[in-house]
């Protein structure tokens, strides 16, 4: 066994909304290797076993994950060539674009403050200011569910709306290859800023939270749906709508992850009753 896991391990320290309950097994890969051989330990044991990043937009309920936790974010790696970048799952999307902006690539400055990873970041194709993932994303090396590291291209993903076939099919990432355009390298630091301040102008960056809580309803913001049902600062125990961004639920103080996905079925069910429209959590809860 080329790797080591903790028992018993709480993962609220682990979760961007700093909520959650326990793992059976708590595994912290270091490497490529590391990541194989713990996928592959736990599947010959018929163990339940998940695969994460940073759990920027996810959720654990309170009690036992019975099974195991492997959480990605140290196993690390980006390099450029030919205004190709690849980069290994744990890297963040904020180290995609300094790396893009290093190598005076252009198409990636969207990707800069976003908490998650690159195999979060697939997995959900995540995107803001009007980019996503999918744009720039050429291919990537999964391991498949028979074990075999197999290799599939931006047509092969399944990608829409916070959608890819990660989310259907059993495909671990382990690195995935972006392409981007050159670009002017202080127009894009200066974009990459600006954005950032937009960020910390607008979100409640100073509490936990897991991001935008609801998925954008066509037609139509989320944000500006709560706020205008008066869900503006309600909360369930120490989960809480921001008041600085409605589109956001924090953990104000101590909240439970029960306190977390009771507020999300609150504030979707208040505003489907006075709007019509049904918000659907973004937030990824771990079943």
């Amino acid at each position: 066994m080329n790797f080591t896991y903790t028992e018993n391990t709480p993962l609220a320290p682990y979760c961007s909304m700093k909520a959650g309950g326990y793992a059976k097994y708590l595994v912290l890969p270091k490497s490529e290797s590391e990541l194989l051989g713990a996928v592959g330990y736990f599947k010959e044991k018929n163990e339940k076993y998940i695969v994460v990043g940073n759990c920027s937009n996810l959720l654990f309920p309170d009690g036992l994950y019975d099974g195991a936790v492997i959480i990605c974010t140290a196993v690390r790696g980006i390099s450029e060539k030919d205004g190709f970048i690849e980069a290994y799952c744990g890297e963040t999307l904020s180290s995609l674009a300094r790396a893009a902006c290093d190598a005076s690539l252009t198409g990636l400055e969207f990707c800069y403050g976003i908490p998650g990873t690159i195999g979060g970041g697939v997995y959900m194709n995540a995107g803001a200011y009007g980019g996503e993932l999918a744009l720039a994303f050429v291919r990537g090396r999964f391991l498949s569910k028979n074990g075999e590291i197999v290799e599939l291209t931006r047509d092969e993903m399944g990608f829409g709306y916070r959608k890819s076939i990660m989310q259907t099919e059993p495909l671990v990432l382990i690195s995935a290859t972006f392409k981007a355009e050159k670009g002017d390298k202080a127009e894009i630091r200066a974009q990459m800023d600006t954005l950032m301040a937009k960020r910390k102008a607008s979100q409640p960056l100073e509490y936990p939270s897991c991001g935008s809580a609801f998925k954008r309803p066509e037609g139509h913001y989320a944000g500006a749906l709560i706020e205008q049902c008066g869900l503006k600062g309600v909360s369930v125990g120490g989960a809480q709508v921001s008041v600085k961004h409605a589109g956001f639920v924090i953990n104000a103080g101590n909240a439970t992850a029960t306190d977390v996905i009771s507020l999300l079925t609150l504030v979707s069910d208040t505003v489907f009753e006075k709007t019509g429209v049904r918000l659907e959590p973004e937030i990824r809860i771990i079943k």
